[in-house]
């Protein structure tokens, strides 16, 4: 099965974060749109520039100078401390938000991670998570992110490096000669400067040169390292994301629809396909969930969305589905042309017990467990679309199911 990879880099994120906590706490300036960096201590000669803003950049700072070449260069230069309490409250933000497209993800650094979007598209394509990615990022957190799309870590990772910044990038399989193989070699990812003008000394001197190089001069050369200059130069890579699981504070799925539809009972059937892979997941992490959204976005672009507070924490996918459906009533109007639609549950709590008021059918509930983990157990063993409910029989048809939507 082609993997399915996502490498989410945020732009100057130091510089970014600050500049977001500066204004929350009532800076009337933006730090990234004067002449800024984030630095060490000016009174020690160690102090260097950490990050820097657009401004500072174009009047030639670079990152790893000296905060006293910096101000030669930009006489007004602001310097600001880095606070690294701050940075991992974003970092965990947009950990947070990512968590909800997947549950593996790696954090490579506190402000890049990879994706392994493999078995979670749902009839999405992966450059469509990619742009969705970006777009909520910038909305929801008021940072912007850099998105690389590809079939492996890698390409990934180099997609996302290309032009800078709030960009979405892919490079497959197909892309590497015209996108990959015309770059410097420095740009090769883990590539040491050292090795660098060793390669030069051998007129290597772009990705693509190395890619044609032949293996075993490398490996007589490099020895290991040569094998993996030339794997990567090729786009070559079999490594996994090393995902740890931390709980999330929300799940959620939503799917771009392959036409418009103005049939509230075809958008009812999809709403409950969602619901049933969200829900799913909530019981795979034996978690209950207390409030339950749905959204809506038009042909035209425009975004909806209602929530409810549920009366008891639940991962039932009928009562779930049930406020679901209630909101998708209450929000949608007649006739109006729906291309996205999503379901997401949040206020998540691990508590294996579900609390049950005065007034709940406790053999009700119990059934449903019942039927929920029965259920769960045969699309464990035989694969996710064995066994489907007769309020969906007829999206199959409407929305194809891919085999990685499957684990």
């Amino acid at each position: 099965m082609e993997r399915q990879i996502l490498h989410v880099d945020v732009n100057n994120a130091f510089l970014s974060w600050t500049a977001l906590d500066m204004l929350k706490h009532g800076s009337e300036i933006d730090i990234r749109e004067i002449p800024a960096v984030i630095g060490g201590d000016e009174s020690k000669r160690s102090g260097i520039v950490l990050a820097k803003s657009m401004k500072a950049k174009e009047c030639g700072v670079k990152t790893a100078e000296t905060i006293y070449q910096a101000r030669i260069k930009c006489p007004g230069l602001k310097v600001f401390p880095s606070n690294f309490k701050i940075y991992r409250y974003y970092s965990n933000q947009l950990y947070q938000l990512l968590l909800e497209y997947t549950d593996k993800i790696e954090r490579f650094s506190i402000d890049e991670c990879f994706l392994d979007m493999t078995h979670y598209l749902m009839n999405d394509t992966l450059l469509n998570k990619g742009k969705e990615i970006n777009r909520r990022v910038k909305e929801e957190l008021g940072f912007t992110v850099n998105v690389g799309v590809a079939h492996n870590k890698l390409l990934a990772k180099m997609a996302s490096d290309f032009t800078k910044p709030d960009r979405v990038h892919t490079l497959f399989e197909s892309e590497i000669p015209n996108k990959m193989w015309t770059l410097p070699i420095s740009e090769l990812f883990m590539l040491g400067k050292k090795t660098v003008p060793k390669l030069y000394n051998m007129q290597i001197k772009t990705i693509g040169d190395l890619a044609k190089t032949n293996k075993k001069i490398l490996q007589d050369k490099f020895g290991k390292h040569g094998t993996m200059m030339w794997e990567y130069a090729n786009g070559i890579d079999n490594s996994e994301v090393k995902y740890q699981k931390e709980k999330p504070k929300g799940i959620g799925n939503s799917v771009t629809l392959p036409e418009d539809i103005s049939n509230i009972e075809k958008l009812e059937e999809i709403l409950l396909a969602l619901t049933e892979q969200v829900t799913y997941r909530l019981r795979k992490q034996k978690m209950l969930a207390k409030v339950v959204n749905v959204q809506l976005r038009t042909k035209d672009f425009v975004d909806t969305s209602h929530q409810r507070k549920l009366q008891n924490a639940t991962a039932s996918t009928k009562e779930i589905f049930t406020y679901a459906k209630e909101l998708l009533e209450q929000m949608y109007r007649k006739g109006t042309p729906i291309r996205l639609i999503g379901v997401r549950v949040d206020d998540l709590t691990d508590t294996e017990e579900m609390q049950i008021s005065l007034f709940s059918d406790v053999t009700k509930n119990e059934k449903q467990e019942k039927l929920d983990k029965a259920i769960d157990q045969l699309k464990e063993k035989y694969g996710y679309h064995f066994i489907t409910r007769a309020g969906k029989m007829g999206v199959e048809d409407l929305i194809k199911f891919r085999k990685e939507d499957e684990k």
